[in-house]
């Protein structure tokens, strides 16, 4: 189990920690601690908060701050199947044409145009999250993007048998992995729900229905998953997730 985790954190974090050797043995239960990365994020980006706080600053230099945690930790590994992803829908190609832009490691120009706006859309959402019940439920948001990712890889169809998405979930022990993750699942919406009923809810629902639009359109345009849809998604799911939030906080607050 500990070198499961300790896989788990090398492939989607740099996050400092002992490498172990890598095999399928050692993959077999990784996923199910992809979630801790999300963890981490949201204890480091709640700690910031409270720094921005207590020095008093603007939301900007806030909002930045936690965008540029969740990039950091990650190693900028999910933004990157992000840009693969965008580069390969806006080809307007058939499947395979997608699945080869997929493979392409140069950034394109449409990839560029939205990992921009992205950004700024992140980051802007970010300014309207000082309420700390409001923060909290999208540091806890976190956890449930990641474990709603590995649930999805263990549980959609695959687009290709090779890969990274292919390397995790090939030895892993499916049904116990997606026990696991439903489990962390559940416990993360109904924590974000105690936080903050209304707030934690719409944050909920915004990640399952993009969970949903993920699924859809994977099979629809690629043929099913793969690792840089994966990241696609957890990206997307982030920032809906946010954006529900701080939207619900916000109505709260003019209602």
């Amino acid at each position: 189990m500990l070198n499961s985790m300790l896989s788990a954190i090398l492939m989607y974090s740099r996050i400092p920690v002992p490498r172990p050797e890598w095999n399928e043995k050692n993959r077999r239960f990784s996923l199910c601690f992809f979630p801790l990365v999300g963890a981490v994020i949201g204890a480091l980006v709640m700690g910031w908060r409270y720094i921005c706080d207590v020095l008093e600053t603007g939301d900007i230099l806030y909002a930045a701050g936690a965008v540029g945690i969740t990039v950091l930790i990650t190693g900028g590994i999910h933004l990157d199947g992000f840009c693969d992803t965008c580069d390969a829908r806006a080809s307007w190609g058939d499947r395979e044409k997608k699945l080869k832009i997929l493979t392409d490691s140069h950034i394109g120009a449409f990839a560029a145009i939205k990992l921009g706006l992205y950004l700024i859309l992140y980051t802007a959402v970010f300014t309207e999250l000082r309420d700390v019940s409001a923060a909290a439920v999208v540091c806890v948001g976190y956890v449930l993007s990641r474990s709603l990712s590995g649930l999805a890889a263990v549980t959609f169809r695959a687009a290709k048998k090779e890969g990274s998405l292919h390397s995790f979930t090939a030895p892993a022990d499916k049904k116990a992995t997606a026990a696991v993750l439903v489990t962390v699942s559940v416990l993360a919406a109904a924590a974000m729900a105690v936080i903050a009923p209304a707030v934690g809810a719409a944050a909920s629902v915004g990640a399952l229905l993009t969970l949903l639009y993920y699924r859809h359109m994977a099979y629809k345009e690629f043929g099913g998953i793969t690792g840089d849809l994966a990241g696609w998604f957890l990206q997307v799911c982030e920032l809906v997730l946010a954006a529900s939030a701080a939207l619900t906080y916000r109505l709260m607050e003019v209602m």
